[in-house]
């Protein structure tokens, strides 16, 4: 791996949404390299959203998102969009992650294979590589998805909803390689719903309530006051309004540690919030 000395990732007041409609409102933030992230929020918030506006299937309307040159991004997204039914084996699904080195239509070479069978054995599926997708489990499905993120070897790796419907030795042993992956150097960035899970494991957390109400250190973020501003702001969002641009205004309290504070209030994002 040859991770990139500068930021790897920042925002520039980035707004993202579907049809002009803002999911994610004006961000603006930066990743320190080699740093594990977990993404929080309530359904709905703007997570899945940040990791799509990251690696380009969404437009920004506008701001920018700043990947530094060279970078190589990995991105794991939902398990929902893998169709088990396709006539797959597992060392397929597994080997697209040599796409970046062989290409997609690429003729496989034996220490391909070799790679594949090593990436699967680090995931706990040795003997797995000729197993039909529709035979396996949830648990085994997702530990086959990391498996195709090892083999893409990348600097910032981006995982949406790893740890969904998986049981917990799945969730134990997939939170040990992305540690792992975090000692390489690696950048993590993770949307997870486990609230606890980030205060233990994660040593940063940013809480998206389709803005940003806070960024920093996963306990500090995660404060009752932060989580309750996070709902209100969520539950006084009004879907149909349409984009807007920012206004100036000086930033909350705590709103980003990482000194790009940015909060500002709009009629129709939180009406009566505090």
């Amino acid at each position: 791996m040859t991770q990139n000395a500068q930021t790897p990732l920042s925002f520039d007041d980035l707004t993202l949404g579907y049809k002009s409609h803002p999911a994610v409102h004006h961000l603006s933030g930066a990743l320190r390299a080699g740093s594990l992230t977990a993404v929080v929020g309530a359904n709905g918030s703007g997570k899945s959203t940040l990791l799509k506006g990251i690696v380009g299937l969404l437009k920004p309307i506008s701001g920018r998102t700043r990947i530094a040159p060279g970078l190589k991004i990995a991105y794991l997204p939902q398990q929902s969009g893998i169709d088990v039914s396709f006539p797959a084996q597992l060392r397929d699904l597994v080997g697209l992650g040599l796409w970046p080195k062989r290409g997609l239509l690429g003729r496989r070479r034996p220490e391909d294979e070799a790679a594949v069978s090593g990436a699967l054995r680090a995931v706990g599926l040795a003997g797995f590589e000729r197993r039909s997708l529709d035979t396996l489990s949830g648990g085994q499905l997702q530990r086959a998805l990391f498996a195709r993120v090892i083999l893409q070897e990348a600097d910032l790796i981006l995982l949406d909803e790893p740890f969904n419907a998986v049981d917990a030795r799945t969730i134990a042993d997939l939170m040990s390689l992305i540690l792992r992956w975090k000692d390489e150097g690696r950048t993590v960035l993770a949307v997870v719903h486990d609230l606890d899970l980030v205060r233990e494991r994660f040593p940063e957390a940013l809480l998206l309530a389709r803005r940003l109400v806070a960024w920093g250190p996963a306990r500090e973020t995660l404060k009752p006051e932060n989580l309750l501003k996070a709902r209100r702001f969520h539950e006084a969002w009004d879907d149909a309004a349409p984009w807007c641009a920012p206004e100036p205004e000086e930033a909350s309290p705590g709103a980003h540690v990482h000194g790009h504070g940015h909060s500002h209030d709009h009629a129709h994002d939180h009406r009566g919030a505090a």
